[in-house]
């Protein structure tokens, strides 16, 4: 029924990866599965079927989650195990899920960035593109902008997001 509804609106419908465990392939060709589950092969299946997937997956590419660092978030590939063509045309994207129960104003910003922009870097990279020492600079000049721009990016050698700087020093050498 909320398919109907969506579709009477010219939508389709997103739904977390449970709606594919509990249907599957009953779902309508237009349903966007939203991979989330640790270890889920859930984004693989459903892209084998010939649906559209995003993927987002808990424990590596949730910002809420304090201790996954940027190059753990960046070494990440959603298209592991899916063929390369099938891939290009049904992995829609995917997403850094920041949910509220570790943040508040005070601190989201530090808790998202700079590790948002290691995750956006892999989703518009091709997959070789994943080496993280290569990638380190980018993500630190990165940093360095927003925080020039206002936007209190934590450090990106923290071992724990949002952390302040381990020691005194520019942007670049913390």
């Amino acid at each position: 029924q909320a398919q109907e509804i969506a579709h009477s609106q010219g939508r389709d419908v997103i739904g977390w990866e449970e709606i594919w465990n509990h249907f599957g392939t009953k779902l309508g060709k237009s349903t966007i599965i939203q991979q989330w589950l640790p270890g889920s092969k859930a984004a693989k299946e459903a892209v084998e079927q010939g649906y559209r997937v995003i993927w987002s997956t808990d424990g590596v590419w949730y910002l809420d989650g304090l201790k996954v660092t940027w190059e753990t978030m960046y070494q990440q590939e959603p298209c592991d195990g899916i063929d390369a063509d099938k891939c290009a045309k049904y992995v829609i994207g995917g997403g850094g899920e920041m949910w509220g129960e570790t943040a508040d104003a005070s601190d989201v910003l530090q808790t998202i960035w700079p590790r948002l922009a290691a995750i956006s870097e892999r989703l518009w990279s091709p997959r070789t593109v994943n080496n993280t020492d290569a990638a380190q600079p980018r993500i630190t000049a990165f940093r360095c902008l927003l925080n020039a721009r206002g936007i209190p990016a934590a450090p990106v050698t923290n071992d724990v997001a949002r952390e302040g700087p381990q020691e005194p020093g520019s942007c670049y050498a913390q």
